[in-house]
């Protein structure tokens, strides 16, 4: 889990650069810069509506739109590499539980937000939607929280 350290000197590695999909969650590198409103409190959203991974028992794809929230405090996700990284899932078996949640905890581990949550809201297998959520802790007092904006599965009704 290599991370591109951040310095005036050092630009994000994959801005403006054409660059492969990583094979694997594991290969992916994040790229973090610094946070141009640090001591600010604000809520930034990344959404992947068409998010993949692989079905580790029967290596079918599994889809989700994935909905990434967080507070940051000195470092910003640099969203070329959150792209590559979300991508990288597509060649990975996981079940839902373990996607969804290993997202989010990399990005907190490495990324060190005031506040992060994840909704990893899943297309049905089996006839069952699953939707899993999680989050570093209870969010600061101030911060606007919008609700994610997915609608419950409701199939074709």
């Amino acid at each position: 889990m290599e991370t591109t350290p951040d310095s005036s000197a050092n630009a994000p590695a994959f801005l403006g650069k054409q660059t492969d999909l990583p094979q694997s969650p594991e290969e992916a590198v994040l790229d973090y810069v610094s946070n141009p409103r640090a001591g600010s409190l604000y809520l930034v959203r990344f959404v992947s509506p068409e998010f993949t991974s692989l079905c580790p028992v029967t290596n079918q794809p599994d889809f989700a739109h994935i909905v990434i929230d967080y507070a940051p405090q000195e470092t910003i996700v640099e969203s070329k590499s959150l792209k590559l990284f979300l991508g990288s899932f597509r060649n990975h078996n996981g079940f839902h539980e373990d996607v969804t949640v290993g997202i989010g905890q990399r990005l907190a581990e490495e990324m060190k937000p005031k506040w992060l949550r994840i909704g990893g809201y899943w297309y049905p297998r089996g006839g069952i939607p699953i939707d899993v959520f999680w989050q570093t802790g209870a969010p600061p007092a101030d911060l606007w929280l919008p609700d994610q904006g997915v609608a419950p599965y409701r199939g074709r009704g």
